[in-house]
Order: structure tokens, then sequence, then C-alpha cells
């Protein structure tokens, strides 16, 4: 077990090897779009790669997740086809958000021998994604 000073210098290690394996701009919160992000997520168990619907407004966020399913066919076709489609998707915080993932289990982020294969995971998923929202953004922006 790693101390809480451990634990975040492991964080702050992975994500500065990732971004040196991978030096690029990612969309993620820049977007355009209010309350819409894409985000990499990354635990001792797993790793994932998101659409992230975050609006307070439910109907507001409900429209949007509605988009997204209404694409739902494409993204699982031509782009990802493991994604995950939850419309009411509960945050530890108990905070709704409506979230589209794919995830790689059985990783860690304290187990720098699965680094590899969590980076190459979050290149290509997330290029997905990307291609994706910006073939799409006109749709998911309505």
């Amino acid at each position: 077990m790693f101390s809480k000073a451990e634990a975040q210098k492991m964080k702050k290690d992975f994500w500065t090897a990732f971004a040196e394996a991978y030096p690029r701009k990612w969309l993620l919160y820049d977007t355009k779009i209010k309350d819409l992000s894409l985000k990499f997520y990354v635990d001792n168990k797993k790793a994932q790669v998101m659409i992230d619907i975050d609006s307070r407004d439910d109907a507001k966020r409900y429209d949007y997740f509605e988009k997204l399913e209404s694409l739902k066919a494409i993204l699982l076709e031509e782009y990802l086809p493991d994604a995950v489609f939850e419309k009411d998707f509960y945050l530890e915080t108990g905070k709704a958000v409506s979230r589209v993932w794919v995830e790689l289990p059985g990783i860690s982020l304290y187990n720098m021998a699965s680094w590899a294969a969590t980076f190459r995971f979050f290149n290509i998923t997330m290029d997905a994604f990307e291609r994706f929202f910006y073939e799409y953004e006109d749709i998911i922006r309505g």
C-alpha cells in the first residue's frame, strides 16, 4: 500500500509519462458545448475514456444524451464497438451525469507494468471519441 504522498506522486508520474508517450493536445473540455466533455480516468482496477454530460439541468442533460443515443449505432459500428451508454450514471458524490464510455479492466495506475497498455488504450480510444465528436458535432450541438 502507498502513502497518500506516494500515491499522489505515482499519479503525477503516470500522467507525465502519458503526456510524454503521446504528446498531443486532446479535445477534453474544449468541446465548445457547455457541460459536455471528454475525459480520461484510471484507478487501481480499470481505465476509462468517456464523454460526460454534466449539466445541473436534467432536461438539458437528457437532451444531449438523446442526441448521442441517436448516433449510437454509428459510434458502435464505426468507432467504438464496446462503448456503454448510461443516461443516469451516479458519481461517488451522488451527482447524476449522463455518460458514454469504454473501459479497460484489469489494469492499475499503481502498477507501472500496466502503464504502456493503459497509454495505448487511452490514445486509441480518445482518438476514436474525438473523431466521432468532430464528425457529428453539429448533431450533438443541435
